[in-house]
């Protein structure tokens, strides 16, 4: 289990994190959502280290994160940012082969090679494995990025609006592929989302944060309601049940 207590991440005088507990239970996906500059990419951006929180801490099996090995830490908890550009002229599966680095240090044996395989056909992306990264559209790209993500084989996959940029089509999918790696492979999932109907479909659980604290914290189905989503959004939000899914219907909302 991840445990974050009492986080605190300021820049400047305002506090982007404020007195964050939440904890991220396993086997689970996870959604962050809330208005802009709630702190939700600041959040994750400490539960995976690429940030120091200012007071608080995180806990990874009950030890502070900043206490394990680099090395250790990669082959648990994976993060996938939302700027993914990279200038150097990679193919998919060079990108995909990167996620083994934790455990390869760039030397890939027998194992390496099997995971950089399954992750690349997970993600659908066998056909053009050896396309160049800047040949490809959005939702290809990002799937690469993702399958970089799987081939790490960390219990624990981070990532911060892996739907920016993607069409309808690919962030279904993306959304299915993520269900996929909780329900047949375990993992756990946590993921920053703006549109609140992927989190409705497809999340166990939601935190809701809204200037950097958390406003609602529990089971999807109890956070995707009217009044619920009024706390966290400040407008009113009518929610439709549809083939057993809560929908959002905030495009017509009147508040």
């Amino acid at each position: 289990m991840i445990q974050v207590k009492e986080l605190t991440k300021r820049f400047g005088k305002k506090a982007v994190v404020d007195n964050v507990t939440v904890n991220i239970e396993p086997g689970k996906i996870t959604s962050f959502i809330g208005p802009n500059g709630a702190g939700k990419s600041t959040l994750l951006s400490m539960v995976s280290r690429l940030l120091d929180g200012d007071t608080g801490e995180v806990l990874l099996d009950k030890s502070d994160v900043r206490r394990w090995k680099s090395d250790e830490f990669a082959k648990r908890v994976s993060i996938l940012k939302q700027s993914n550009f990279m200038n150097v002229r990679l193919t998919i599966r060079e990108l995909v082969s990167f996620g083994r680095y934790p455990y390869s240090k760039g030397r890939l044996n027998q194992e390496d090679i099997k995971q950089v395989d399954q992750a690349i056909e997970y993600m659908n992306l066998d056909d053009i494995q050896h396309n160049f990264l800047d040949e490809l559209s959005g939702g290809q790209r990002q799937r690469a990025f993702i399958a970089m993500v799987i081939a790490q084989d960390t219990d624990y996959v981070l990532l911060d609006e892996p739907l920016n940029n993607l069409d309808m089509k690919h962030s279904v999918q993306i959304m299915k592929i993520l269900r996929k790696l909780v329900d047949e492979l375990g993992k756990t999932v946590v993921i920053v989302l703006h549109d609140i109907n992927f989190a409705s479909v497809y999340s166990d659980r939601i935190v809701a944060l809204k200037d950097g604290r958390v406003v609602k914290d529990g089971p999807t189905n109890e956070i995707i309601n009217s009044p619920a989503l009024k706390e966290i959004y400040d407008m009113e939000i009518p929610v439709q049940e549809q083939d057993g899914c809560r929908i959002c219907v905030y495009f017509n909302s009147h508040s």
